[in-house]
């Protein structure tokens, strides 16, 4: 399975939401220094802010970064991963949004 970095920024970027600039544009921020080209990243992020609460990405964002930690390869995070993260917090629509936005933004293979 293809492993994918800029997943893996932009779900620790989720942590940090609480700043001044639009979720949105965080998570795109965040993918962009992943590797993840611009046009990819805004769509991520926009669907996200969309389709997801300011509580729901902070959640995810925590998640995430709990879940980073003590890993042996903390810059890369597979499709699976990116959706167990997700999944893992018993909220079905974040699980949900976080797939649509990846596939429908060409991020997972």
């Amino acid at each position: 399975m293809k492993r994918i970095t800029a997943a893996t920024g932009a779900l620790a970027l989720l942590a940090s939401i609480a700043g001044c600039a639009a979720p949105a544009t965080r998570i795109s921020t965040g993918l962009q220094r992943y590797g993840l080209d611009p046009s990819r990243s805004d769509c991520v992020g926009e669907r996200l802010q969309a389709n997801l609460s300011l509580g729901q990405l902070q959640r995810l964002g925590k998640a995430a970064a709990a879940y980073r930690q003590g890993d042996t390869t903390p810059g890369v995070l597979t499709p699976s991963d990116l959706i167990r993260v997700a999944s893992e917090l018993r909220d079905p629509k974040i699980a949900l949004e976080v797939g649509k936005a990846a596939a429908g933004c060409g991020v997972l293979p």
